[in-house]
């Protein structure tokens, strides 16, 4: 149960800190409007929550925070079935509870609003269509999830794992978030998507199929042509 425990906590965390950045600073969701200033602030946002989550708990559960991410892990063949399901149990509850403890902030602002939801068409900064946002999702997904995989097959680079996928989730945000508000993680595109309800809601699908799909197809090449074993 530890390992459940930790993923709802990071998952949380990750959520509040994630997207509550993105409702204060973003402008997307009614925040302060600050641009690409506040695209930065939102990578790094979700960028160094992962750091400390991966030094906070990564010893207990690896510090998935993402059904994504699990699913690479499970299909990579370093977890269970049971854990994958566990994991991706405990982050879809982390994750509602983030939200819904941002709401709990946002309820008690008069110029706040909105839960940092990510959206295409008339939802995304540029106008992206479905399909454009689907290839994104997708590629940005594998990118991480194939890092993730890289960094932690060796123990040689494992000390470093924290710093490395903290980057890249910063990363992926920097181009991910004008085009689609960067889900690479269902659960965090989950909540956020129930709270906010219409259209964001409806979209919410793309958002998890996309990612799940990136995360797979990161797994199958890591295992294919990158898996490596120590000596």
């Amino acid at each position: 149960m530890n390992k459940y425990i930790a993923e709802f906590i990071g998952t949380m965390i990750l959520v509040f800190f994630g997207t509550g950045t993105a409702v204060v600073t973003g402008g997307f969701t009614g925040g302060l409007g600050l641009g690409y200033l506040g695209v930065v602030a939102i990578a790094l946002a979700f960028g160094l929550t992962i750091v400390a989550g991966a030094y906070a708990i990564g010893h207990v559960s690896g510090c998935h925070v993402n059904p994504a991410v699990s699913i690479g892990v499970w299909l990579s063949g370093r977890m269970s079935v049971k854990d994958f399901a566990g994991y991706v149990v405990a982050q879809v509850i982390g994750a509602f509870a983030g939200t819904g403890l941002l709401s709990v902030v946002v309820n008690g602002s008069e110029t706040l609003s909105g839960f940092g939801a990510d959206g295409y068409g008339t939802l995304s900064a540029v106008g992206l269509s479905m399909g454009g946002a689907f290839v994104v999702e997708t590629f940005l997904t594998f990118v991480f999830v194939l890092v993730i995989l890289g960094v932690t097959a060796s123990e040689k680079t494992s000390a470093l794992a924290g710093l490395v996928i903290g980057a890249t989730l910063t990363m992926v945000h920097l181009i991910g978030i004008p085009l689609t508000g960067t889900s690479v993680n269902p659960a965090r595109a989950l909540a956020p998507a129930v709270f906010t309800g219409g259209e964001a809601l409806a979209q919410v699908w793309l958002f998890i199929v996309a990612p799940l799909v990136g995360g797979a197809i990161a797994a199958v090449f890591h295992r294919a042509w990158f898996s490596v074993k120590d000596n």
